[in-house]
Protein backbone atom coordinates (compact mmCIF):
# COMPACT_ATOMS: atom_id res chain seq x y z
CA UNK A 1 0.00 0.00 0.00
CA UNK A 2 1.35 3.54 -0.69
CA UNK A 3 -0.76 6.24 1.26
CA UNK A 4 -1.28 10.06 1.11
CA UNK A 5 -1.24 11.95 4.39
CA UNK A 6 -4.17 13.63 2.99
CA UNK A 7 -6.53 10.57 2.21
CA UNK A 8 -7.21 9.93 6.18
CA UNK A 9 -10.17 10.61 7.38
CA UNK A 10 -8.64 11.73 10.91
CA UNK A 11 -4.76 10.97 12.59
CA UNK A 12 -6.34 10.61 15.80
CA UNK A 13 -4.43 7.25 17.13
CA UNK A 14 -7.88 4.95 17.33
CA UNK A 15 -8.28 5.84 13.49
CA UNK A 16 -4.69 4.93 12.98
CA UNK A 17 -4.90 1.84 14.68
CA UNK A 18 -8.14 0.54 12.79
CA UNK A 19 -5.92 0.88 9.59
CA UNK A 20 -3.09 -0.70 10.97
CA UNK A 21 -5.00 -3.41 11.73
CA UNK A 22 -7.08 -3.58 8.21
CA UNK A 23 -3.70 -3.70 6.32
CA UNK A 24 -2.62 -6.83 8.72
CA UNK A 25 -5.91 -8.78 8.61
CA UNK A 26 -5.83 -8.60 4.57
CA UNK A 27 -1.77 -9.53 4.73
CA UNK A 28 -0.81 -5.72 3.06
CA UNK A 29 2.36 -4.16 3.84
CA UNK A 30 2.09 0.24 4.03
CA UNK A 31 5.36 0.70 1.91
CA UNK A 32 5.04 4.45 2.02
CA UNK A 33 3.02 7.70 3.10
CA UNK A 34 3.01 10.53 1.11
CA UNK A 35 3.07 13.72 2.36
CA UNK A 36 2.04 16.55 0.13
CA UNK A 37 4.66 19.39 1.15
CA UNK A 38 5.93 22.29 -0.57
CA UNK A 39 9.21 23.87 0.18
CA UNK A 40 8.64 26.84 -2.03
CA UNK A 41 6.12 28.38 -0.03
CA UNK A 42 7.42 31.44 1.04
CA UNK A 43 10.08 31.73 4.16
CA UNK A 44 7.61 33.14 6.82
CA UNK A 45 5.43 29.74 5.96
CA UNK A 46 8.02 27.13 6.72
CA UNK A 47 7.14 26.50 10.10
CA UNK A 48 3.95 25.12 8.66
CA UNK A 49 5.51 22.91 6.28
CA UNK A 50 7.71 21.24 9.06
CA UNK A 51 4.80 20.75 11.25
CA UNK A 52 3.03 18.83 8.27
CA UNK A 53 5.95 17.22 7.52
CA UNK A 54 6.98 15.98 11.26
CA UNK A 55 3.22 14.87 11.21
CA UNK A 56 3.44 12.35 8.55
CA UNK A 57 6.99 11.26 9.85
CA UNK A 58 5.27 10.78 13.43
CA UNK A 59 2.21 9.07 11.38
CA UNK A 60 4.60 6.76 9.59
CA UNK A 61 6.32 5.99 12.45
CA UNK A 62 3.03 4.88 14.34
CA UNK A 63 2.06 2.41 11.40
CA UNK A 64 5.38 1.20 10.76
CA UNK A 65 6.00 2.48 7.35
CA UNK A 66 9.49 2.66 6.36
CA UNK A 67 9.59 5.72 4.59
CA UNK A 68 7.55 8.78 4.19
CA UNK A 69 7.37 10.87 0.61
CA UNK A 70 8.71 14.39 0.01
CA UNK A 71 8.51 17.30 -2.58
CA UNK A 72 11.27 19.20 -3.55
CA UNK A 73 8.87 22.00 -3.89
CA UNK A 74 8.02 24.76 -6.77
CA UNK A 75 9.25 28.76 -7.06
CA UNK A 76 6.49 31.23 -6.09
CA UNK A 77 6.21 34.43 -8.42
CA UNK A 78 8.61 36.68 -7.68
CA UNK A 79 10.85 33.82 -6.25
CA UNK A 80 13.78 32.22 -7.99
CA UNK A 81 14.68 28.88 -8.74
CA UNK A 82 17.75 29.43 -6.72
CA UNK A 83 16.14 30.51 -3.55
CA UNK A 84 13.82 27.68 -3.43
CA UNK A 85 16.44 25.20 -4.32
CA UNK A 86 18.26 26.46 -1.05
CA UNK A 87 14.66 26.15 1.34
CA UNK A 88 14.22 22.69 -0.01
CA UNK A 89 18.03 21.73 0.95
CA UNK A 90 17.53 22.69 4.10
CA UNK A 91 13.93 21.44 4.31
CA UNK A 92 14.89 18.00 3.51
CA UNK A 93 17.71 18.04 5.66
CA UNK A 94 15.76 19.05 8.91
CA UNK A 95 13.08 16.53 7.78
CA UNK A 96 15.66 13.46 7.55
CA UNK A 97 17.21 14.66 10.74
CA UNK A 98 13.97 13.99 12.45
CA UNK A 99 12.99 11.29 10.66
CA UNK A 100 16.55 9.59 11.86
CA UNK A 101 15.35 10.19 15.53
CA UNK A 102 12.37 8.17 14.91
CA UNK A 103 13.56 5.68 13.19
CA UNK A 104 11.88 6.81 9.38
CA UNK A 105 13.59 7.47 5.87
CA UNK A 106 12.79 10.76 4.24
CA UNK A 107 11.85 10.29 0.47
CA UNK A 108 12.33 13.01 -2.14
CA UNK A 109 10.46 12.27 -5.04
CA UNK A 110 10.90 13.76 -8.56
CA UNK A 111 7.86 15.61 -10.40
CA UNK A 112 7.46 18.52 -12.75
CA UNK A 113 4.77 21.03 -12.35
CA UNK A 114 7.75 23.58 -12.01
CA UNK A 115 8.90 21.81 -9.27
CA UNK A 116 12.62 22.08 -8.67
CA UNK A 117 13.11 18.14 -8.83
CA UNK A 118 12.07 17.42 -12.32
CA UNK A 119 14.91 16.13 -14.04
CA UNK A 120 17.07 13.31 -13.09
CA UNK A 121 20.23 15.86 -12.82
CA UNK A 122 18.25 17.92 -10.31
CA UNK A 123 17.24 14.63 -8.41
CA UNK A 124 21.15 13.99 -7.99
CA UNK A 125 21.95 17.21 -7.39
CA UNK A 126 19.31 18.10 -4.82
CA UNK A 127 19.78 14.77 -3.15
CA UNK A 128 24.21 15.44 -3.04
CA UNK A 129 23.25 18.63 -1.53
CA UNK A 130 21.44 17.42 1.10
CA UNK A 131 23.94 15.03 1.95
CA UNK A 132 22.13 13.21 5.01
CA UNK A 133 22.02 9.10 4.85
CA UNK A 134 17.97 9.34 6.09
CA UNK A 135 17.24 11.43 3.04
CA UNK A 136 16.32 8.86 -0.27
CA UNK A 137 14.67 8.79 -3.48
CA UNK A 138 11.43 7.66 -4.50
CA UNK A 139 11.73 7.13 -8.50
CA UNK A 140 8.17 7.80 -9.99
CA UNK A 141 8.37 6.41 -13.30
CA UNK A 142 5.92 9.05 -14.77
CA UNK A 143 6.93 12.44 -13.24
CA UNK A 144 9.80 13.51 -14.82
CA UNK A 145 9.84 15.67 -17.83
CA UNK A 146 9.69 14.08 -20.75
CA UNK A 147 6.52 11.59 -19.47
CA UNK A 148 4.19 11.53 -22.38
CA UNK A 149 1.46 10.94 -19.72
CA UNK A 150 2.39 13.58 -16.76
CA UNK A 151 -0.48 15.77 -16.01
CA UNK A 152 0.75 19.17 -17.05
CA UNK A 153 2.96 17.56 -19.70
CA UNK A 154 3.64 20.27 -22.56
CA UNK A 155 4.25 19.09 -26.70
CA UNK A 156 7.88 20.15 -26.51
CA UNK A 157 8.47 18.23 -23.14
CA UNK A 158 9.38 14.78 -24.90
CA UNK A 159 11.14 16.43 -27.14
CA UNK A 160 13.76 18.43 -24.83
CA UNK A 161 13.60 15.98 -22.15
CA UNK A 162 14.76 12.23 -22.01
CA UNK A 163 12.42 10.27 -19.43
CA UNK A 164 14.22 7.06 -19.51
CA UNK A 165 17.51 8.78 -19.07
CA UNK A 166 16.36 10.39 -16.08
CA UNK A 167 15.05 7.26 -14.71
CA UNK A 168 18.42 5.48 -15.56
CA UNK A 169 20.14 7.76 -13.36
CA UNK A 170 17.99 7.69 -10.18
CA UNK A 171 17.17 4.12 -10.52
CA UNK A 172 20.43 3.26 -8.34
CA UNK A 173 19.56 5.87 -5.62
CA UNK A 174 15.71 4.43 -5.59
CA UNK A 175 14.85 3.46 -1.95
CA UNK A 176 10.98 2.93 -3.74
CA UNK A 177 9.54 3.13 -7.31
CA UNK A 178 6.00 4.12 -7.97
CA UNK A 179 4.76 2.72 -11.49
CA UNK A 180 2.72 5.77 -13.11
CA UNK A 181 -0.25 3.48 -15.28
CA UNK A 182 -1.97 5.95 -17.72
CA UNK A 183 -3.14 3.76 -20.70
CA UNK A 184 -3.76 0.11 -20.62
CA UNK A 185 -4.94 -1.77 -23.53
CA UNK A 186 -4.56 -5.23 -24.30
CA UNK A 187 -3.61 -5.62 -20.08
CA UNK A 188 -0.60 -3.32 -21.22
CA UNK A 189 1.06 -0.14 -20.39
CA UNK A 190 0.46 1.86 -23.45
CA UNK A 191 2.05 5.44 -22.98
CA UNK A 192 5.44 3.76 -20.84
CA UNK A 193 7.59 1.43 -22.12
CA UNK A 194 7.97 -0.55 -18.89
CA UNK A 195 9.98 -3.22 -20.55
CA UNK A 196 12.60 -0.55 -21.07
CA UNK A 197 12.34 0.29 -17.62
CA UNK A 198 12.39 -2.55 -15.84
CA UNK A 199 15.45 -3.70 -17.52
CA UNK A 200 17.18 -0.43 -15.87
CA UNK A 201 15.56 -1.28 -12.42
CA UNK A 202 17.18 -4.91 -12.74
CA UNK A 203 20.68 -3.59 -14.33
CA UNK A 204 20.66 -1.88 -11.31
CA UNK A 205 19.51 -4.83 -8.74
CA UNK A 206 16.41 -2.72 -7.80
CA UNK A 207 15.13 -5.05 -4.62
CA UNK A 208 11.78 -2.34 -3.13
CA UNK A 209 8.85 -2.20 -3.38
CA UNK A 210 6.93 -1.52 -6.29
CA UNK A 211 3.77 0.64 -5.95
CA UNK A 212 1.07 0.82 -8.80
CA UNK A 213 -0.18 4.43 -9.46
CA UNK A 214 -2.63 4.60 -12.06
CA UNK A 215 -3.74 7.78 -13.63
CA UNK A 216 -5.59 7.24 -16.57
CA UNK A 217 -9.10 7.75 -14.83
CA UNK A 218 -10.96 9.07 -18.06
CA UNK A 219 -9.88 5.86 -20.16
CA UNK A 220 -10.65 3.49 -17.68
CA UNK A 221 -12.16 2.92 -14.44
CA UNK A 222 -9.72 2.47 -11.64
CA UNK A 223 -12.12 -0.09 -10.27
CA UNK A 224 -11.17 -2.17 -13.41
CA UNK A 225 -7.75 -1.08 -14.46
CA UNK A 226 -5.96 -1.61 -11.08
CA UNK A 227 -6.14 -5.18 -11.46
CA UNK A 228 -5.16 -5.58 -14.84
CA UNK A 229 -2.28 -3.39 -13.93
CA UNK A 230 -1.35 -5.64 -10.98
CA UNK A 231 -0.96 -8.65 -13.30
CA UNK A 232 0.85 -6.20 -16.05
CA UNK A 233 2.98 -5.33 -13.26
CA UNK A 234 3.77 -8.60 -12.01
CA UNK A 235 4.22 -10.65 -14.98
CA UNK A 236 7.47 -7.88 -15.28
CA UNK A 237 8.84 -8.49 -11.94
CA UNK A 238 8.35 -12.19 -12.50
CA UNK A 239 10.01 -12.21 -15.91
CA UNK A 240 12.87 -10.33 -14.22
CA UNK A 241 12.59 -12.75 -11.19
CA UNK A 242 13.78 -15.42 -14.18
CA UNK A 243 16.11 -13.46 -15.88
Amino acid sequence: MDFSLRSFQSLEREHLKKIKKTCLDRGLSIACLGVSNDFGWPADEQGAVQQRVRQGIDTAQFLGVPIVRLFGGSPRTGQTHEVVWKRAVDGLRQSAEYGEKVGVVVGLQNHNHNNIAATGDDVVRLLKDVNHPWCKHILDTGQYLGSPGTAGAKPEDSRLYDLYKSIALTAPLAALVRAKLYRLKDGKEEWLDYERIFKILRDVKYNGFVSLVYEGWPHMDAMHAVPLGVRFLRGLMARQERT
